[in-house]
């Protein structure tokens, strides 16, 4: 394909990208960036292209590889190693607050919260917390979808309104 053709289809397939992009990222600003790299790294790679076959299809697979290659990477960032004695904050971010007495007693206040709710809303409530979703808790306790809903929001709403005094 000749330069001029192969630069004027990557142009006029930029809002789609975009769109594409959007989609992927869920962010205006990240979804730009995509845009941008893939546009470069086509361009790059224009000598790699085979002549007919489907450029949109290239493309859109050039853009998809460099979202999950960036996501990977940014995973991989975003893993904290614990380095306290006993590995006591494995699960928590380092700015956690637990290093401070208040912030141990905050979150010693909440767990003692959560656990004096009943039953049908802290048994639903921890597992969400722990990373369950919503329909795999409602297949857990055998009830509607619907009604696992409802019993964590209103479990946060319980939570929200006891400590509404440490928001301010």
């Amino acid at each position: 394909m000749a330069t001029t053709l192969f630069q004027n289809n990557l142009m006029n397939l930029q809002s789609n990208l975009l769109n594409f992009a959007m989609m992927l990222t869920q962010n205006r600003d990240n979804a730009y960036d995509l845009l941008q790299d893939t546009t470069l790294k086509a361009l790059d790679n224009e000598d790699k292209y085979a002549e007919n076959t489907n450029f949109k299809g290239w493309v859109f697979t050039i853009m998809r590889n460099i979202f999950i290659n960036n996501y990977r990477k940014a995973s991989r960032a975003a893993t904290v190693v614990d380095q306290t004695e006993d590995l006591y904050h494995l699960n928590l971010c380092q700015d956690s607050g637990f290093e401070t007495p208040e912030g141990s007693y905050g979150a010693g206040e909440i767990t003692a919260a959560i656990n004096a709710m009943s039953d049908e809303y802290r048994i639903p409530f921890s597992m969400h917390v722990a990373g369950y979703k919503y329909n795999e808790i409602a297949d857990k306790m055998n009830l509607p979808l619907g009604t696992i809903k409802s019993r964590i929001f209103f479990a946060r709403k319980r939570l929200q309104e006891r400590f509404a005094d440490y928001a301010q």
